[in-house]
């Protein structure tokens, strides 16, 4: 399964969990495991409280971690500006796993799935998502 999300870019950061859990439930597994992957060396999944604390929070330890503005060797190569974003891709991680129990995702009451785009620019960000049951 796929689905595709519109993103702003400079690490904006988008609740997926409706989509996942919607394509879940399409898929009819009851139990076993959701895999979710986004397309792209700018972007990553993981999850949060996404509240608006919990998400600033987030992405101004990011801007410590990997600030903007600092130099890359990436972006003397390309030019394109977005080194940073690359290094926080490779630290945040593309994909993630969440077990199905009775037909739900097992998300902590606060849990969200989110997706990260780092990029230096907008995008349209594929995110692809098995849904396998257990033996």
């Amino acid at each position: 399964m796929k689905f595709v999300v519109h993103t702003k870019g400079f690490t904006d950061i988008v609740d997926i969990s409706q989509q996942v859990r919607s394509a879940v439930a399409a898929s009819g597994v009851r139990d076993g495991v959701a895999h979710v992957f986004v397309q792209g060396s700018t972007a990553a999944l993981s999850t949060i409280e996404f509240e608006p604390g919990a998400v600033r929070d987030l992405k101004e330890a990011l801007e410590r971690i990997a600030p903007m503005d600092a130099r890359y060797h990436h972006n003397e190569a390309w030019g394109d500006g977005n080194g940073y974003a690359h290094l926080r891709a490779a630290l945040m991680k593309p994909s993630l796993s969440v077990p199905i129990e009775d037909g739900q995702l097992q998300l902590g009451t606060w849990q969200q799935l989110i997706l990260l785009d780092f990029d230096n620019r907008s995008r349209k960000r594929s995110i692809y998502l098995q849904v396998t049951t257990s033996v």
